[in-house]
């Protein structure tokens, strides 16, 4: 039985996990705007980054301003402070209010303590920010949840990274993710193949409230990649590693930083250490966007149903092996990982979901979970809509030249010049504007339902 291949000592099951004592990615730090601030929301803490130019650091905030509760988020950058939009306050990068500008000349309001900002301790490595988002004080006795042999083989390492804000929680994310059987179906044919189905075994080391590792022997595709090891480190963090596949080092790593209820950002890194130079290289300058647009249908293959999968999973008053028939090996880190759940706990396990949305163009929206937070993605679209607008313009200028054209008699190549013209720039613009709207919607049905 597979449920009981998995075990976690007495003494360690009385122990729960704090999710606020730990840090968390927010985000790439690369998409970080540095002349505007940028808002998250991290474990229902609504937070605003910003970075001051006289440090060279970033800053984290509670996005609330202390006199009047608006949000500094839609604020700006100013003379190395934050300013409230609302009624002009500036804070320094400690959290101390620097102005006040509607009080009188004589008076130093700024200075009581009433008059701060909460600030969040945040540091940057593996080029994303982090934050702490529980006591200040502890958090230097935590360990920030890098993946260490992204630290070795300087250089060597090409990186696909992308950030989308998801419409379930982290703990159904992660599951999914450590599911390593879903890929031959789910994400047929793009990532994986429903022909490479099969029986498989999965080892898990004993659970502790720190995580877990696991191995597969084989590993996927029918071992043709080479056996994979699996960690998961608690609260939030998990990666698959395979060493020696016959293209070099392949992993796949994400972060599940947890909102709200209902809601995570998933951190997701593709790191690649080829044999050969030719790939990372082709790999290296493939733009950001384009990666992204082909990723996005990737995470959407399985977000169309997880949001009513993890509901379904609430109603039941069964543990997880209870609820759920698990009888292959191939379930082995998905019970591992509900188990550490079941015993360390959740984040908001005092609140129940939403009623689910099963409207597939909210669930597969794009833009405001993904677009607007990538500098690739958002400056790629801008571009497509600089170059749709510049068609229109040069099209309408031919189009007035074809009377032209027969009023001076010109030769009848000419005409078929501008006629070929616009007729490519009209399949141009076309085509442009069908590639848009990657940027903004999802594919529905996948992929999947009508490829063998």
């Amino acid at each position: 039985m597979v449920a009981s291949s998995v075990s976690i000592s007495a003494a360690a099951s009385q122990e729960k996990f704090d999710w606020l004592e730990a840090w968390y990615p927010v985000h790439f730090v690369q998409d970080l705007s540095k002349i505007e601030p940028t808002r998250f929301v991290l474990l229902e803490q609504p937070l605003v980054i910003w970075w001051q130019a006289k440090t060279q650091q970033w800053n984290v905030f509670r996005d609330v301003c202390p006199h009047r509760l608006a949000p500094l988020s839609e604020g700006r950058i100013v003379d190395d402070c934050l300013e409230c939009p609302y009624h002009g306050w500036q804070f320094s990068d400690i959290g101390s209010c620097e102005k006040i500008p509607f009080q009188a000349e004589d008076s130093q309001a700024e200075n009581s303590s009433r008059a701060t900002v909460k600030t969040y301790p945040n540091r940057v490595e593996q080029g994303l920010l982090f934050v702490y988002a529980g006591n200040p004080d502890n958090a230097e006795s935590h360990p920030i949840p890098i993946v260490p042999v992204l630290n070795e083989y300087p250089g060597e390492w090409v990186m696909a990274d992308v950030c989308r804000d998801i419409p379930y929680d982290t703990t159904t994310l992660l599951e999914n993710v450590l599911d390593t059987s879903h890929v031959a179906f789910t994400h047929h044919p793009r990532v994986g193949n429903r022909k490479n189905a099969k029986d498989f075994i999965l080892d898990v080391s004993d659970l502790a409230k720190t995580g877990f590792t696991g191995n597969w022997e084989e590993g996927p595709r029918r071992g043709t990649l080479g056996s994979q090891k699996t960690t998961f480190t608690a609260p939030s963090t998990m990666w698959h590693d395979i060493e020696e596949s016959p293209f070099g080092q392949v992993m796949t790593i994400v972060y599940a930083t947890p909102t709200e209820k209902g809601k995570c950002r998933a951190i997701v890194r593709l790191p690649f250490r080829f044999k050969s130079a030719i790939p990372r290289l082709i790999f290296k300058y493939t733009p950001r966007w384009f990666s992204h647009v082909n990723q996005m249908g990737i995470l959407e293959d399985d977000q169309i149903f997880l949001h009513l999968q993890e509901r379904e999973l609430e109603k039941s008053s069964k543990n997880y092996a209870q609820t759920c028939y698990l009888p292959t090996s191939s379930d082995l880190f998905v019970l591992a990982y509900r188990k550490w759940v079941e015993t360390y706990g959740e984040p908001f396990a005092d609140q129940t979901f939403d009623k689910a949305d099963i409207r597939h163009d909210v669930i597969l929206e794009r833009y405001h979970s993904h677009t607007k937070n990538c500098s690739s993605c958002a400056g790629a679209l801008k571009n497509i809509q600089k170059i749709r607008s510049a068609s229109i313009g040069l099209m309408f200028v031919l189009w007035l030249g074809l009377p032209l054209a027969a009023i001076y008699s010109l030769p009848i190549w000419t005409v078929a010049a501008i006629a070929s013209t616009l007729t490519i720039l009209g399949l141009a613009w076309w085509q442009l504007g069908k590639y848009e709207r990657k940027f903004f919607d999802g594919e529905y049905p996948p992929t999947r339902n009508f490829k063998d």
